[in-house]
């Protein structure tokens, strides 16, 4: 078997990879579009640049690489933030996903591509990227940002919604009409579930025996081994590979070796991974991006808004500001990986295939316009929220120029009482005569209800000095 032109067609792509995600991180874009873009360019839909790769050459490594994202999701799954915080992470992320997934739901209902593609549709719409978010909490240095706990909490909360509706979504493509049988496999499915969260709550110490190696070769062979042979497990159970590597992460995540486990399992995710997102490219058709254009504009447009919503509702029930809020809501708008892995699975079951092009460059979009919301928000609050403030401001500044005419208005009629009773006293005196006076009389005082007036006394006539006769 002679696999040389393979190799080097595949190697070359990844040197293409590698220049343009270069040229990305110059603009703060996530590696996620390059990646599927190179898989556009080489795809066999776009002969007229001259490379053709099928999508089978690399579809089992690509397997891996949903595989371990999906492991490395389970991994870093906060356990002791979840269960010490279960109260408020549930009402807080459970309002961010509700709100989203119910009005993704009645959208992709209304593109009229059947009840199932709709479910499939309102999934992509309404989690966030866990890497996208994590990695540009990092990147733009929030991590020390009030916020942040809350968004991470949300992310947790989304986590576990993608492990219960991946199994959901598993037994509705399944086609089974029987409801006895959708009734049988979604009981298999969250049973699955509740047994492994139930081991990688309680059962962490046990499992950390089987990792007890210094050797990093056999343990990076432990791992990786698991984390196929539990995805293999998952999809005969019919609940999905990616749920059987979510769950055997969880449990990893529970033992003694999680930071080791992270450590080395962090770059063959992103090796493989690239490989996952190339191959999807690889399946686009720009031709069919004309056809699905409308709907995703509407889909941009609708994730966008609801991010905003939602964003300010948490950080209401969380006390924080509407600044802060606008930080959450461009943070959770990315949309990315979880997006194309139900696009391939609705694509694996037969579904409408304008989904896979929906998918395609709904996340190509999100994954460009995410971050450069993220990047910029600081500058969306002053132009959305200063607005405000200045109706606010002029508000105040007229209420307190209306006070303040008020009030000289007010010392205006008490200066006018008091001089008018001034005058009126002193009319009286000039027509009743002047009060007998001594010289040491003192002054009169008229009290004019809010301050009093003196009066000076009137002063005793001279009595007339004789004339000197020469004059």
């Amino acid at each position: 078997m002679h696999l040389g032109g393979e190799l080097l067609t595949i190697g070359g792509l990844f040197l293409i990879a590698y220049v343009l995600g270069r040229l990305g991180k110059l603009i703060g874009l996530p590696a996620i579009p390059i990646y599927m873009v190179v898989g556009l360019i080489a795809s066999p839909h776009t002969p007229w640049i001259g490379l053709s790769v099928e999508s089978h050459t690399i579809e089992l490594i690509a397997t891996f690489g949903l595989i371990l994202l999906l492991f490395n999701l389970g991994l870093e799954f906060d356990q002791e933030e979840f269960y010490g915080n279960a109260g408020k992470l549930l009402v807080s992320g459970g309002t961010y996903v509700a709100i989203n997934m119910a009005v993704g739901f009645a959208f992709g209902f209304s593109l009229g591509w059947g009840t199932r593609e709709a479910l499939v549709i309102a999934g992509m719409t309404a989690t966030s990227s866990s890497a996208i978010v994590t990695k540009l909490l990092i990147e733009l240095r929030r991590l020390a940002n009030d916020e942040t706990p809350m968004i991470l909490g949300v992310t947790v909360i989304e986590d576990v919604f993608i492990a219960i509706y991946l199994a959901i979504v598993s037994v509705v493509l399944s086609g089974d009409t029987n409801i006895w049988g959708v009734i049988g496999k979604l009981g298999l499915a969250f049973g699955f579930l509740i047994v492994m969260f139930s081991l990688a709550r309680w059962g962490g110490k046990q499992v950390s025996k089987i990792f007890a190696t210094r050797d990093d070769e056999l343990f990076t062979v432990l791992f990786f081994g698991l984390a196929v042979m539990f995805g293999g497990i998952g999809d005969l159970l019919g609940v999905t590979d990616a749920i059987g590597a979510f769950v055997i992460g969880l449990l990893c995540g529970a033992t003694r070796y999680r930071d080791r486990i992270e450590q080395l399992a962090l770059p063959m995710r992103d090796v493989f991974a690239a490989f996952f997102f190339v191959n999807f490219g690889l399946g686009l058709d720009i031709s069919t991006f004309g056809e699905v254009l409308w709907p995703v504009l509407g889909a941009i447009g609708m994730t966008v808004v609801l991010n905003a919503v939602a964003g300010q509702l948490v950080a209401r029930m969380n006390g924080f500001s509407a600044q802060q809020g606008i930080n959450t809501a461009v943070i959770l708008v990315n949309r990315g990986e979880f997006a194309l892995i139900l696009a391939t699975l609705s694509a694996a079951a037969g579904l409408e295939e304008r989904i896979t092009a929906f998918a395609g460059l709904y996340v190509l979009i999100m994954a460009v316009l995410g971050p450069i919301l993220a990047t910029n928000s600081d500058r969306i609050g002053r132009l959305v929220l200063r607005p405000g403030r200045v109706r606010k401001l002029r508000g105040r500044e007229r209420a307190a120029a209306e006070a303040a005419a008020a009030r000289k208005a007010e010392r205006d009629r008490r200066f006018a009482e008091e001089f008018a009773l001034v005058e009126a006293a002193g009319r009286d005196e000039r027509e009743n005569g002047a009060p007998e006076t001594t010289a040491d009389a003192e002054p009169e005082t008229v009290s004019t209800g809010t301050s009093s007036v003196e009066i000076p006394a009137e002063r005793p006539e001279r009595p007339a000095r004789a004339r000197d006769p020469e004059y």
